[in-house]
């Protein structure tokens, strides 16, 4: 059976399709955090940036790439569809990464190597200009994989069989799992490649493992269930604000019956069922109120709509707190790339006299920890607690974020103490703390804090996804998943102007974000 205007491809999909899936997420997460994990060394010691220079070009990266999902998000749902914006979107990631590639193989694209002797000179205006166009288009890239991606999967299960329905949730995690095993890949084994071998490698690799997961993707086209798309959500969205503005003196109904339906305009937008009229936001049920002036059989959007319309407005909205919640988390761990693996330089990583650890393979203790909380909460800790619960997934979105968010707190005090201990060392030393000073203390007093937000990301990060996907209207469960990236976005601006605060004013604590937090 197929709904009218909205086309969907029943006999396809399930767990075929996975293996296509998950190696494209994974090829596509190896590069990801292979590009990006290093990075600031990569600027630092082959452009010579300064680290201020260095870690704001980063960070400003890193919230513009949570913001173009929006974009891409908004291109699946209008116009291309989850599996054309996902292939286009990686090709263009593609390039960036070569782009990238060349410069670290190509002398002339990088600043000469300079000695600890010798003042370093910085890139050129026009090495920095080939990195910000690489960047902005790892950014575009990246906008129409990220919040595609979860959902194409999610998609490939039919929720009206509830045996499907189960293996949906349970994708989440595994989803979350592949991601989490590249990257832990990438932190290790890409990380020491760049930092021993050379960086041509270190982008080679990831590059290439880009390339894989575009031909991993296009070779499960045949198997894949696709939902055509079905308009643009945000014209929806404004046509619902706009008609509720024009009709703000009308009186609201007191029988919801009265309200505007239409079942032959919304089928292309709800084949899985109408949203119900809710009590709350009754200002919005404005915008379905059929006046005198309104042409029930052609109604114009902008002056009228339909309860499932407005339904879809209200429940973005009601999702906002939620998704604000998130950002604090995203505030605190991304930090780790910057503050966090520059007070990793300054400790000791050796562990055997000839051996020590690549100071950006630290967060290979985050990978781990969030690994292993995937499989126990998906083997362990879900079976034993739904006896109590009756749930099926065992707790509630919003409690696995909740205990997420408690976990974040601690490891935000953990890592703020931390700092306390090794500025004492420093002092007790004499030494200079800057990031040419090794200070005799382990970078294993790192691991609490580490593994730490591993386990809150666990907990918070995907049970954020699956909030997002389950209480957004089916047509718009790309824009819905794009708030989990834009709370990322959020989340790296606020850690820029607290990077920049920290510069402009050194009577703060200390130079890591955690202290900085306590503080404020």
């Amino acid at each position: 059976m197929m709904e009218k205007g909205h086309h969907v491809e029943k006999k396809k999909g399930g767990l075929i399709t996975m293996p296509f899936i998950f190696a494209n997420e994974i090829c596509e997460k190896l590069a990801v955090v292979g590009f990006s994990t290093n990075m600031i060394s990569y600027l630092t010691s082959q452009l010579h940036l300064s680290l201020t220079k260095a870690a704001n070009t980063l960070t400003n990266f890193g919230g513009t790439a949570a913001l173009t999902p929006l974009l891409g998000a908004f291109v699946a749902d209008a116009f291309a569809g989850r599996f054309w914006t996902i292939a286009i979107a990686s090709i263009i990631y593609q390039i960036a990464m070569i782009s990238l590639t060349i410069s670290a193989v190509l002398p002339k694209l990088r600043p000469p190597p300079c000695h600890s002797n010798e003042v370093c000179q910085e890139a050129d205006s026009g090495q920095l200009a080939l990195l910000y166009t690489s960047l902005l288009l790892t950014a575009i890239g990246s906008g129409g994989i990220r919040p595609c991606v979860v959902s194409f999967g999610a998609d490939q299960f039919d929720e009206s069989d509830p045996k499907q329905r189960t293996t949906t949730w349970k994708f989440f995690n595994w989803y979350y799992f592949c991601m989490g095993a590249s990257g832990l890949v990438a932190v290790t084994v890409l990380v020491y490649i760049q930092d021993n071998i050379g960086w041509g490698w270190g982008l080679g690799i990831p590059t290439s493992a880009m390339a894989l997961s575009i031909i991993a993707f296009g070779f499960g086209y045949p198997l894949y269930r696709k939902l055509d798309p079905a308009g643009s959500p945000f014209t929806r969205l404004l046509q619902v604000c706009v008609a509720a503005y024009r009709k703000r003196k009308v009186a609201i109904v007191s029988d919801a019956k009265l309200l505007y339906e239409n079942g032959e305009l919304d089928a292309a937008i709800s084949i899985d069922g109408k949203l119900i009229h809710t009590e709350n936001l009754n200002f919005l049920d404005k915008a379905a109120i059929v006046t005198k002036e309104d042409n029930i059989k052609a109604p114009n959007p902008w002056k009228l709509n339909t309860v499932h319309r407005v339904e879809e407005l209200k429940s973005l909205i009601r999702m906002g707190p939620i998704w604000a919640a998130g950002i604090p988390l995203i505030t605190a761990s991304a930090q780790q790339g910057t503050f966090s693996l520059q007070q990793a330089k300054t400790m000791d990583r050796h562990l055997t006299k000839s051996f020590q650890i690549p100071a950006a393979s630290i967060s290979v203790f985050t990978q781990i920890s969030m690994l292993s909380t995937i499989v126990f909460y998906d083997c362990v800790f879900v079976p034993v607690i739904r006896r109590f619960t009756g749930l099926e997934r065992g707790i509630s979105f919003l409690t696995r974020m909740a205990i997420g968010f408690f976990i974040s707190l601690l490891a935000t005090f953990v890592a703020g103490f931390m700092e306390v201990k090794r500025k004492q060392v420093a002092l007790e030393y004499g030494l200079i703390d800057n990031p040419h000073t090794i200070i005799p203390i382990s970078v294993f007093w790192l691991m609490p804090q580490y593994c730490l937000h591993g386990i809150a990301e666990a907990f918070m990060s995907i049970g954020h996804l699956e909030f997002f996907y389950d209480q957004a209207p089916e047509s718009m469960r790309s824009t819905a998943t794009a708030l989990f990236w834009l709370s990322i976005s959020a989340g790296n601006y606020i850690l820029i102007d607290l990077f920049r605060a920290y510069f402009i004013n050194k009577s703060f604590i200390c130079n890591n974000l955690h202290a900085v937090i306590i503080k404020i």
